[in-house]
């Protein structure tokens, strides 16, 4: 009898200490927002370089201020490069991409936006509204690396798809800028 109370002790704790390695695991964020809050898990066992340099920009408090400034509806929500005028922020250095991780372009997660070049990754990113297969890694190519998702939204995808709603236009060399300004407030570790 004692030795089944141990044995269910013991399990307990093995399962509350598996649930807190996970959560302790797993950053999680609120992207706070003029239209609602989104909080997204992120995946560090993944992505660990794309990770800790998104969380340096959130712990430096770089996004806050900075816009939605690309918003495709059916595709994507890009932001944290632009101030509300359009001026692009000054960013940290590229990091080297990281989406052969096993992680999929499907809606819901967040993924880094960079330029052709695979390697040019910074501090935007952008969040699939809908499954985006190819944008996924297929080959250490320049056509094939895709896109490094590195977390995905698990409340406020509600917002997420508003925000996707948003009417769009082009101003100057941009094109698909959101007529009414999406601002993200803030971007802070859940704790």
């Amino acid at each position: 009898m004692i030795k089944k109370i141990f044995l269910l002790i013991m399990a307990m704790f093995t399962i509350v200490g598996s649930a807190y390695s996970q959560d302790i695991a797993n950053p999680k964020v609120i992207i706070s927002t003029n239209m609602g809050d989104i909080t997204v898990e992120l995946y560090p066992d993944k992505a660990p370089k794309t990770v800790e340099n998104f969380l340096s920009y959130v712990k430096d408090k770089y996004y806050d201020g900075l816009i939605f400034h690309r918003i495709i509806p059916g595709f994507m929500i890009q932001g944290g490069g632009f101030t509300p005028e359009l001026k692009q922020k000054t960013a940290k250095a590229p990091i080297r991409i990281e989406s052969d991780n096993g992680l999929k372009n499907e809606a819901g997660t967040i993924a880094m936006a960079r330029t052709q070049d695979p390697h040019s990754a910074t501090s935007q990113f952008f969040i699939n509204l809908v499954d985006n297969p190819f944008l996924n890694y297929k080959a250490p190519t320049i056509q094939g690396f895709g896109y490094t998702v590195f977390g995905k939204v698990i409340k406020g995808m509600d917002v997420v798809k508003k925000i996707g709603d948003v009417p769009t236009t082009t101003q100057g060399y941009m094109g698909d800028v959101p007529v009414d300004t999406v601002v993200i407030k803030s971007i802070k570790v859940v704790k």
